[in-house]
């Protein structure tokens, strides 16, 4: 098992003293050693002193005789810059530090499983979308790879279209969020095409159909329903992501079916006919969380009233 980097940085911290180091930072940017223990309000010897006990930790020299002074070395001229960075970086850290700890933003990270339909995720999220405080982030990803993110702790909540499957080596809890029918829809040149009067399978028998991909949790769902409906589909594409199939199937390249939820937003945005229900077939929301007890406030709020 490869070693934690915290580990190794720690192992490297532990080579050299940074007190050393900024002793010989001091004496680079001053100059010259009695600067330095100017600077400092210390002794040549004591300057001096930390200088070597810095080279003797690194095993190279730093600094080299130039005249009735000191020069940097090769190795002294790396040593400082990375020195540059390291004391930037401490001095800038307690004006941060204070600023994170002034700051009240709730950070919300959240993973979207590549297989729920995107338009739905605002309608899911919703609940928390009103709070000022609110930092979102939200990250894409394949369903299994958002579960290994979400039990690392880089997430705290999965958004998606299924419960995560058993597994002893992931402690993560489901928690539903509700359905949604589906239903078909289409471009209303599509849908002009087919007598409004007809029975949905025969409209849909007669026109190109858009499906999402198997990664989706409704595919099976979706092909056990045409099938009971005695249609053989015209399929005209396969999609991946949900709202490029809306896309494609508002221009006209073929029915499409989605969460009945939605219907507002697909009837005026993206102008498409409701065709009818896709009876007995839903779309299932899920949250999945390290914890069975949900504890982060806006997690909390995303879950239905008990």
């Amino acid at each position: 098992m490869a070693e934690p980097t915290y580990r190794k940085n720690l192992k490297m911290s532990q080579s050299f003293s940074y007190r050393h180091l900024y002793y010989f930072w001091v004496v680079a940017k001053e100059g010259g050693m009695a600067r330095a223990a100017d600077r400092l309000d210390m002794a040549v010897q004591t300057i001096s002193a930390q200088v070597r006990e810095l080279e003797r930790e690194l095993g190279v020299s730093l600094l080299k005789p130039a005249g009735r002074g000191l020069a940097l070395t090769e190795a002294g001229q790396a040593a400082l810059r990375q020195a540059d960075l390291i004391f930037q970086l401490g001095e800038q850290m307690p004006a941060l530090v204070r600023e994170a700890g002034q700051s009240r933003a709730t950070r919300l990270a959240v993973g979207i499983s590549d297989g729920l339909p995107k338009l739905a995720v605002r309608r899911l999220l919703e609940p928390v979308l009103g709070d000022a405080q609110l930092r979102l982030l939200c990250h894409e990803d394949r369903f299994d790879d958002l579960l290994a993110e979400l039990a690392l702790h880089r997430l705290d909540v999965v958004l998606a279209d299924r419960p995560a499957p058993p597994n002893p080596n992931l402690r993560v809890y489901s928690h539903a969020l509700g359905d949604s029918p589906l239903a078909w829809y289409a471009a209303p040149t599509l849908a002009q095409a087919t007598r409004p009067d007809d029975a949905l399978a025969t409209r849909l028998a007669a026109m190109p159909v858009l499906l999402p991909t198997a990664h989706a949790a409704v595919r099976p769902r979706l092909d056990t329903w045409l099938e009971r409906q005695g249609i053989a589909p015209r399929l005209a594409g396969e999609f991946e992501d949900h709202a490029l199939m809306v896309t494609f199937g508002s221009a006209g390249m073929g029915a499409f079916a989605a969460p009945d939820l939605l219907q507002d937003k697909l009837t005026t945005r993206y102008d498409v006919v409701r065709l009818g229900a896709c009876e007995g077939v839903f779309e299932h929301f899920w949250a999945i969380g390290t914890e069975k007890r949900i504890q982060h406030p806006l997690v909390q709020r995303l879950l239905p009233a008990r």
